[in-house]
């Protein structure tokens, strides 16, 4: 078999040699033997490892889909996860104080979606193979909280009753202050008789509460998040950060980039108010998001609080509908947009007058392409925050400061 020496990672995490040649779970300046099946190594075997080759702590890492970095140490992909974002932003010439990345430990993950089937023999769950529609079932996932575990046997229960043989369910389910959130789709339609089995199952399992294509079946305790001083029971299924650690650091590394000048900042993108509602101890807040169930968790859980300034809302579509430049009319803004990046919202923030910005990115990609726009415009990009909250995966998170030269 010929031999190749991998050289450097692409951003699926693969290894990849001179050709090139891909190799799954492979690091660079290893030298590894497989058999060639057009640009993919296949039946790969490490004949020379590398120092920051660990061994995987999962038992079900070989297989299963849902992590594709154990085999590396901590310490690389903490210097992996920064260059990524320091190359995303040399291709827009940028540079900036890169801080320490904030990973999340192991079993931190508070939110997980599982793929759920029905089988001749009951069902299955869990998550897919890597590049594959066979579920892998985890029951020693080293991802999830121990909390969130029995998730897995309840997904299970949940396609016995409620999949068609053919249909694979999509479990979202989070572990809130109150106990287990599940939220499926993919099932049957909802009738008298699927709501009493699944209503029976929520008893069962002591779901906090259980929703079915988008319809909540029942909720037995509010399933609250605490943000900043406010309960918020988001809707069935919304965006949460995977991990309290993670959100922690990302909230401080915003608390860091706002500073304590000014009284009134607007937050784009706001979701249920994982930003605005700790910043409103200080500040008056104005939250803008596009979905209207979110916007009013966000709001009834200001309205609970004792203690927070005033805090409006707004539903607005920022991707068709950026606020412009001269309504911009705060001393502050926070930024959390998709994947995608707010290239609309991002120009209008460039023409304020607004002194700092915030930025949280998923994407850094799209993160750097904004942020030359942003930084053309009069602003530096002071310094950046990796949040490695999705452990072992691929998965880039950041926050930024910007401030008006």
């Amino acid at each position: 078999m010929r031999e190749f020496e991998i050289e450097r990672l692409g951003h699926q995490g693969d290894g990849i040699a001179p050709g090139p040649v891909y190799a799954f779970q492979t690091l660079p300046g290893e030298i590894v033997t497989g058999e060639l099946n057009g640009y993919r190594l296949e039946a790969v075997r490490i004949v020379t490892p590398s120092s920051s080759r660990v061994r995987p702590p999962c038992r079900h890492f070989k297989t299963c889909g849902g992590c594709q970095m154990q085999h590396a140490s901590d310490d690389f992909m903490a210097v992996w996860k920064t260059e990524i974002v320091e190359k995303a932003l040399s291709a827009h010439g940028l540079t900036t104080e890169m801080r320490s990345v904030q990973t999340s430990p192991p079993k931190s993950r508070r939110r997980i979606t599982l793929s759920a089937k029905r089988t001749k023999k009951g069902a299955t769950a869990g998550f897919h193979q890597r590049e594959s529609d066979v579920i892998v079932e985890i029951p020693e996932c080293q991802l999830m909280h121990n909390d969130l575990l029995p998730a897995v046997e309840i997904a299970k229960r949940l396609a016995v009753v409620g999949a068609s043989r053919k249909a694979e369910l999509s479990v979202t389910a989070t572990l809130s202050q109150a106990g287990l959130d599940i939220a499926v789709e993919g099932g049957k339609p909802m009738d008298g008789s699927l709501n009493v089995l699944l209503s029976q199952e929520a008893e069962k399992a002591n779901l906090a509460r259980l929703s079915w294509s988008g319809e909540t079946v029942v909720t037995r305790f509010p399933p609250f998040h605490v943000f900043g001083a406010s309960d918020v029971v988001p809707p069935p299924g919304a965006f949460l950060q995977a991990t309290l650690q993670g959100e922690k650091a990302l909230v401080d590394a915003v608390t860091s980039a706002i500073g304590s000048s000014g009284k009134r900042g607007v937050d784009l993108f706001a979701g249920c108010g994982t930003f605005t509602l700790p910043l409103a101890s200080a500040f008056e807040m104005h939250g803008v998001e596009g979905d209207g169930a979110m916007l009013h968790s966000l709001d009834q859980g200001w309205r609970r609080a004792q203690g927070l300034k005033r805090v409006t809302t707004e539903k607005r579509d920022l991707f068709r509908n950026p606020i412009l430049a001269e309504d911009l009319r705060y001393d502050f803004a926070i930024i959390d947009p998709p994947r995608a990046g707010a290239e609309a919202q991002t120009l209008e923030l460039a023409q304020s007058g607004l002194k700092r910005i915030a930025y949280v990115s998923c994407n850094s990609v799209t993160f750097a392409r904004d942020a030359e726009v942003l930084c053309n415009a009069g602003f530096t990009l002071d310094w950046i925050q990796v949040v490695d909250q999705f452990r072992w995966s691929v998965h880039v998170e950041l926050a930024a400061q910007f401030r008006r030269r």
